[in-house]
């Protein structure tokens, strides 16, 4: 089993080339090596970017860390961590987990639309999988489900891409649309919201609508920067019709409930370090959570890292009566819980995943 994983892995990440005959360099092989060649360094580029960007992350944890141990002493900042308490802990670990188990179904809705069969285990499993990429820009490395699609199925890495960017685009607008909501129930920062969701939704206007990304092609198509844009943005427009606008409206139905869970997951979390919060103020929590992962989507930055960890300081600090040295803590661990936690869970769906890669 791990000789066939590291073999795997080896694929994907170290992407060996095939021994090829200087003999059978016809045509067709060297186009097939050329796109083997941008394919490779494609996967190196993500290889190396999932690497930085985890170093960043522990960097981040080590500076808020830093911020506590100054504003508060070196043995307060640690006695706050030690005393989470772990129930409350598993439960936020388990609301990430359902929250993002309970997007399934947009995603087998995709896959049904777009005449692809897959059994519900195969489905979760591909599915899941995707997680692992969420650190690469844009969360583009999720393509990689395309790939494994592929090897099960037959069908063009084309033909299912749609519905890894109607999975991304969805994400998005069910965190705009709790955002929008809650900012306008809390009463604050509500023309931040507004201006943050449209910076957001500007790269998927040129995405979705094929006249604005026409266009923009005709102006910038030889864009190096652009070039993986545009291309994605072709693959798209050749499969996308497939797709109702139907299939979008009901991924909102599991979207927006899930992107609550997360929001409960922050409230269990603090929770957990002995606050005593009323339920009233989870609207206010669901709030600091999708204010602050806007702020992170809408920075571009992978992972939102960085970003999100500074606006969750920042919103916890100003609209709940909790100390820095708890702010940070919780901070801490609920971005462990929604980020490498999923990490973690994507990584071990990738692997058990790369059984249908031979």
């Amino acid at each position: 089993m791990l000789g066939k994983v590291y073999v795997h892995f080896r694929q994907l990440f170290l992407l060996s080339g095939v021994s090829m005959a200087p003999g059978n360099l016809d045509l067709n092989t060297i186009g097939r090596m050329q796109k083997e060649e941008q394919f490779k360094s494609r996967i190196r580029r993500i290889r190396y970017g999932i690497i930085i960007f985890t170093l960043i992350s522990f960097v981040i944890f080590i500076i808020i860390a830093a911020l506590a141990v100054i504003n508060e002493g070196l043995s307060d900042f640690i006695g706050n961590l030690l005393r989470i308490n772990l129930y409350y802990m598993a439960a936020a670990l388990g609301a990430v987990f359902l929250s993002y188990a309970m997007r399934f179904p947009k995603w087998h809705i995709y896959l049904k639309q777009l005449k692809v069969r897959l059994d519900l285990k195969k489905s979760f499993l591909i599915y899941m999988s995707m997680y692992s990429m969420d650190l690469t820009p844009g969360r583009w490395g999720r393509a990689v489900v395309s790939f494994t699609i592929n090897k099960i199925t037959g069908a063009k890495f084309g033909r299912t891409f749609p519905a890894v960017v109607a999975d991304n685009f969805t994400d998005f607008a069910g965190f705009a649309a709790v955002a929008i909501v809650a900012a306008f129930f809390v009463n604050k920062y509500i023309l931040l919201s507004v201006v943050l969701i449209v910076l957001m939704f500007l790269p998927f206007i040129f995405l979705y609508m094929d006249r604005p990304f026409r266009y923009l092609r005709r102006r910038f198509g030889e864009s190096k920067r652009l070039a993986g844009f545009f291309k994605a943005g072709n693959l798209y427009f050749r499969n996308n019709r497939m797709l109702d606008r139907k299939a979008y409206l009901y991924s909102m139905v599991f979207t927006v409930p899930s992107v609550i869970l997360i929001g409960i997951a922050l409230y269990f979390v603090i929770l957990g370090f002995g606050v005593s919060l009323s339920p009233s103020y989870l609207p206010i929590v669901i709030f600091i959570y999708c204010s602050s992962t806007l702020l992170g989507m809408a920075s571009g930055v992978p992972g939102t890292l960085g970003v999100t960890d500074a606006a969750l300081l920042g919103y916890l600090s100003i609209m709940l009566p909790i100390g820095f040295g708890v702010v940070a803590a919780v901070t801490i661990l609920f971005r462990i819980a929604t980020v490498w936690f999923v990490e973690l869970f994507g990584f071990i769906s990738l692997v058990f995943t790369f059984r249908y890669w031979n």
